[in-house]
């Protein structure tokens, strides 16, 4: 069952100004209790005979349109036989992955105590990037062969800033933004600086859950993306004030901003050079600005009004 926003109830949590820049905390003493199940494994491992095993184990994940005969014919395709050996070749030993996310749960339940770690379903879906993480209720299901390596010759005709993100690192960030994703709800408001904001306060959030996990990596981009994005931070904010997007409610601005892309789209001939979303890079830096200038709790963080959020952000560009 979700939480959402069960984390808010956590009232002793303050920052103070002089801590707001270090936020790693001592989690080795919080106590998790999950389990890691290779579904994968079990599945392109079984015959005919020991499939029934596989579906009492895994009953979520054999709808009745999933057939045994359906079954055995997908453990038995070639292709996908020649996917899961790949993908054993690098997950075989999962506890690198593993280690990450107990570091993860244990971050997230040290900012919310209610947190019940859910188990983990590793699996193999096809690549299918665009369902990299699934969190449902006490499950999180991540599809191993999306992070074989940027350069996996499997995503040889896969844009480069999708294939950015194919790599083991991102697991556990992809992890982290799916339950974020159902504590943070997205905003009532409208307006472009609003929906920034919001990104900014789930951004903020994978500070608090990943401290030791780059900046560029959070954000999905290459370090030469990553690069532009904090060498032209002042010139992005100008030109959104400039073209008066900040108050904008074009829904336009979202696939230019927002949403993840190859580049953003200023409509100029440097749109090459820059990162996607970059909206998103700017609405977490407002956030962080505001965490900084002011003595707030994580509940009021992300209760506040995003209208309120900026005025009183003090956020000045980076120039």
């Amino acid at each position: 069952m979700r939480f959402l926003f069960a984390f808010l109830m956590v009232l002793y949590l303050f920052f103070s100004c002089s801590d707001k820049n270090d936020i790693r905390i001592d989690v080795s003493k919080i106590n998790i209790d999950f389990l890691i199940k290779r579904y994968e494994v079990d599945f392109y491992e079984s015959t005919k005979e020991t499939l029934p095993k596989v579906k009492e184990k895994y009953p979520y994940l054999f709808p009745k349109e999933f057939t045994d005969s359906l079954a055995i014919i997908k453990v038995n395709d070639k292709q996908e036989q020649e996917l899961f050996a790949e993908t054993q070749n690098i997950y075989e030993n999962f506890s690198f992955v593993e280690k990450q996310i107990s570091s993860l749960f244990k971050h997230i339940k040290y900012y919310n105590p209610t947190f019940k770690p859910p188990n983990v379903i590793t699996m193999i879906t096809n690549i299918d990037y665009e369902n990299r993480v699934i969190y449902s209720d006490s499950l999180l299901l991540i599809s191993l062969d999306v992070y074989l390596g940027k350069n996996h010759p499997f995503y040889g005709d896969y844009p480069k800033y999708i294939k950015e993100n194919n790599s083991k690192d991102h697991i556990v960030v992809d992890a982290a933004k799916a339950i974020i994703d159902q504590q943070v709800y997205p905003s009532i408001n409208r307006d472009f600086i609003s929906k920034m904001i919001q990104e900014g306060k789930r951004m903020y959030l994978l500070d608090l859950y990943l401290p030791l996990i780059s900046d560029n990596v959070k954000m999905g981009y290459s370090q030469n993306k990553f690069n532009w994005a904090t060498s032209n931070e002042e010139q992005v904010w100008m030109y959104f004030i400039d073209k008066k997007l900040l108050f904008s409610t074009d829904t336009k601005l979202n696939k230019r901003f927002l949403e993840n892309a190859p580049f953003s789209k200023f409509y100029n001939e440097q749109d090459n050079a820059t990162p996607g979303k970059i909206g998103v890079w700017i609405g977490w830096q407002i956030v962080k600005s505001y965490m900084k200038h002011n003595d707030v709790s994580l509940q009021e963080l992300l209760e506040i009004n995003e209208s309120d959020l900026f005025n009183k952000s003090k956020y000045k560009p980076k120039k």
